[in-house]
């Protein structure tokens, strides 16, 4: 099961406030996602994090230009994300080093199609983690054949190594905060320890 997916039981922000700041920032400053021919409908993003030297470039490169960095120093927060506190407290907890964090906003209809990240899985040194700011009941998001379910203010570590789709049949966008970070060994604990939880659980 961590090899697809697992929650993190790790304090999230006040969603309603932090959604506040998202619904405050400019309707101009959102990208289409550039990889038109993986969805239907309308994707967007939001860059909060990404290679520090596209600071004061275009905000396409910020948010996609993500590949080429010579070390984990080579990251850097935007201007959003620096100023915005509940989200920052948030990046804190997780103690593992951050590379991109961007918003993810997928509209009511949207389709994204089946594909892999390939290399972007816990096993191979990165991983994708997803905090749900705000969804829908008729979101499905599928990973490797499985229903994921990520409720309000819920992280979830996902597999984008294995094949991943999202239908979006509902009335609500979907907001999600997108984290790749380093898969160290305290993240490799986290997942070991939420996967020991649940089946206890069950």
């Amino acid at each position: 099961m961590l090899e697809i997916c697992c929650y993190l039981p790790i304090q999230s922000p006040e969603t309603s406030q932090l959604l506040a700041s998202v619904e405050a920032l400019s309707v101009d400053e959102w990208l289409p996602h550039v990889n038109r021919a993986c969805y239907d409908g309308q994707w967007d993003v939001y860059p909060l994090r990404g290679l520090a030297k596209y600071q004061d470039k275009s905000p396409i490169l910020q948010a996609f230009a993500l590949e080429g960095a010579e070390s984990n120093d080579d990251f850097d927060n935007y201007g959003f994300l620096s100023s915005c506190p509940e989200l920052h407290a948030f990046l804190k907890q997780l103690c593992c080093p951050i590379l991109s964090v961007r918003l993810m906003r997928l509209r009511p209809g949207a389709v994204i199609a089946p594909h892999r990240d390939h290399g972007l899985c816990v096993s191979q040194g990165q991983a994708r983690l997803h905090l749900c700011l705000q969804t829908d009941p008729d979101v499905e998001f599928i990973v490797a054949g499985e229903s994921v379910h990520m409720a309000e203010g819920e992280l979830w570590y996902l597999n984008a190594d294995l094949e991943h789709a999202v239908y979006h049949r509902g009335k609500v966008d979907r907001i999600h905060v997108v984290i790749d970070c380093v898969a160290n060994d305290w993240l490799r604990e986290q997942l070991r320890l939420s996967v020991h939880q649940a089946s206890n659980v069950l």
